[in-house]
């Protein structure tokens, strides 16, 4: 409705996940580096929390397509509130599986011919649980289960189980102890604070072409970061509303009034809001001088290491687990 008013080419946000807008910040790329990382490295268990709204699931199609050109093949289930015999159905059908065998013995029996027949032929299989929260611990036994398919120096599955912080509590609970004990990476995402509100709110702007002067002022950026949480997902509701009530204004700025204004229509509190304290400067601590390697000149030929899929986005932005492990080069 607002698009033609502030010169945009589509909405900046929509709450649909748009692949071609999607604001990866440091949090977010170190997160799926360590996804892709354990995938490609078969480490077994990976797990990522965070609450409802921090992009984890935004998270996870970036995890596809960085592993799309790579020998991983992914069984991606979205929904896992499924009876135990589904469950493993869903997991089947994920991986091409047409012709699936009533009985779970003989389910069990396909899934282990295909990931040995997988392996051999040097693809990494993985099966990646969105909303893993909603898991039942009766599924979660059925998860640890299907870990015990392995080689003789690897896992043959890698499982990723994304979800809310209940996740966490699931898997303290005693019966889940030796699923615990098999996790061997453990990430989490946490609220954007102030500045990656401000980068995420430009970036979603510029994507929708947004080519004039930036609308959201100081203050309204202020308002926006204390009354959303910093939840990306409540950040696009709030900048939506924000404009159109600008929009309806006629106001071509956005400032502090119209983000209360569209808070209030959105039942969201806006209590005062309280700029953070400068924080201090990072802890100095003395460590003995290192002897450093000579640097080489400018046009030394570095070497290139072909180690995984070439990427480009976050990773090319800056030096990530996943950049310094595949050894990428600018």
């Amino acid at each position: 409705m607002y698009e033609n008013f502030f010169g945009l080419e589509k909405s900046p946000f929509l709450l649909v996940p748009d692949p071609n807008c999607v604001h990866l910040t440091a949090q977010h790329g170190d997160a799926i580096s360590g996804l892709v990382f354990g995938i490609l490295d078969r480490r077994g268990y990976l797990v990522l929390t965070g609450e409802a709204g921090l992009g984890k699931t935004t998270a996870l199609g970036a995890l596809a397509q960085l592993t799309a050109t790579s020998n991983v093949q992914c069984s991606l289930i979205f929904n896992p509130t499924l009876t135990a015999p589904e469950f493993l159905e869903m997991v089947l059908l994920k991986f091409g599986f047409q012709q699936i065998p009533s009985s779970k013995p003989q389910r069990l029996d396909v899934l282990q011919k295909f990931l040995l027949q997988s392996d051999a032929a040097g693809r990494i299989s993985a099966l990646i649980i969105d909303e893993a929260h909603k898991l039942s611990p009766e599924l979660l036994e059925e998860v640890r289960l299907l870990g015990n398919f392995e080689a003789s120096d690897h896992k043959l599955l890698q499982i990723v189980l994304v979800g809310q912080n209940e996740l966490n509590d699931r898997l303290n609970l005693p019966d889940l102890w030796q699923l615990k004990q098999r996790i061997a990476i453990r990430m989490s995402l946490q609220r954007l604070d102030r500045q990656n509100v401000e980068d995420y709110v430009r970036f979603r702007w510029n994507k929708a072409g947004g080519a004039g002067a930036f609308p959201f002022s100081d203050s309204a950026i202020d308002g926006i970061a204390s009354w959303s949480n910093g939840v990306p997902r409540l950040i696009n509701v709030i900048c939506d509303n924000a404009l159109l009530v600008a929009f309806s204004q006629e106001a071509r700025t956005v400032d502090l009034a119209q983000v209360r204004e569209a808070c209030k229509e959105l039942d969201l509190p806006t209590p005062a809001i309280t700029r953070p304290a400068t924080r201090p400067g990072p802890v100095t601590v003395s460590r003995p001088a290192q002897p450093q390697p000579p640097v080489p000149p400018p046009d030394a030929e570095r070497p290139v290491v072909s180690s995984g899929p070439k990427t480009s986005g976050w990773i090319d932005s800056r030096p990530s687990l996943l950049k310094r492990w595949l050894r990428l080069t600018d």
